[in-house]
């Protein structure tokens, strides 16, 4: 499985940014993607995730973003979203896409190579 992550950017606090992740290889075998992200000196925390297919899409975020961010799919284009709006700059990190075999799995298997998100205040 190949994720390639794209559409970061540098924007003011209140815009907002529309991440995508174009999914290649072994799709058959995903169940959940998810997008995590990176602040300079911080770990890597979760942001949100979404079952890959069926007619539930069962996201959930992380409290900070709640509201703000939206997660969806398009199976046809094998791509993920994330629309962030309302940004702030606390949202500023490398910002990663994820995949697993798993239903909301404890740690991803698969990961992107990253997509800079700066929010200048």
């Amino acid at each position: 499985v190949q994720l390639q992550a794209s559409g970061g950017g540098l924007v003011q606090a209140g815009g907002s940014l529309r991440l995508s992740c174009v999914v290649s290889g072994r799709i058959g075998t995903i169940v959940t993607m998810g997008w995590f992200r990176q602040a300079p000196e911080k770990e890597r925390e979760f942001v949100v995730a979404i079952r890959w297919r069926g007619s539930s899409s069962s996201p959930y975020y992380a409290d900070s973003v709640k509201g703000r961010f939206t997660i969806s799919r398009d199976n046809a284009k094998d791509t993920v979203f994330l629309q962030m709006n309302s940004l702030k700059p606390d949202d500023t990190a490398v910002y990663y896409c994820a995949a697993d075999q798993r239903f909301r799995p404890p740690n991803y298997e698969y990961w992107g190579q990253g997509t800079q998100v700066t929010v200048s205040s």
